[in-house]
């Protein structure tokens, strides 16, 4: 499982030219799922995105988590974080998992972020979305599961 994490100020995601979710402060979330995570792999990124110390404390140095400033969580599928790009120019997206086995996990995430007391906001599984995010920083942060 990988995510990508946006630090930002203010973000929100439209399906149809409608607002489905919106934060004013904490990560956009980009969630990739393949074919052979499980709800370790959930378990495990849920403990590091809610811990990790990358928002600024009153000495304005990465200090605090995403728990000590309150924070929120938009939360956006995103298969294609499983693209192939290492022949011709197509990507292949092979790696990513089946969209039932995705959305399980997908909503298993967010489920546990709720459990750990953060807001979360959605998007549409498997809709085009547009995101719209202030980066704050900018800070971006790439984690993989199965780096641990």
């Amino acid at each position: 499982m990988k995510a990508v994490l946006q630090r930002a100020k203010n973000a929100n995601v439209r399906v149809d030219e409608k607002i489905t979710g919106e934060i004013k402060n904490g990560f956009v979330v980009l969630l990739g799922v393949t074919h052979e995570d499980t709800m370790e792999d959930v378990d495990y990124l849920v403990n590091k995105i809610i811990h990790l110390r990358v928002f600024e404390d009153e000495n304005k140095k990465m200090n605090l988590s995403l728990k000590d400033v309150d924070g929120s969580i938009l939360s956006i599928s995103q298969f294609t974080l499983y693209a192939d790009t290492r022949k011709g120019r197509r990507p292949n997206f092979m790696q990513a998992a089946r969209p039932g086995t995705a959305n399980d996990l997908y909503e298993a995430f967010n489920r546990s972020l709720i459990e750990q007391g953060i807001h979360v906001e959605t998007g549409e599984f498997g809709a085009m979305m547009d995101v719209t995010l202030t980066n704050a920083g900018p800070v971006t942060l790439v984690i993989d599961s199965k780096e641990k």
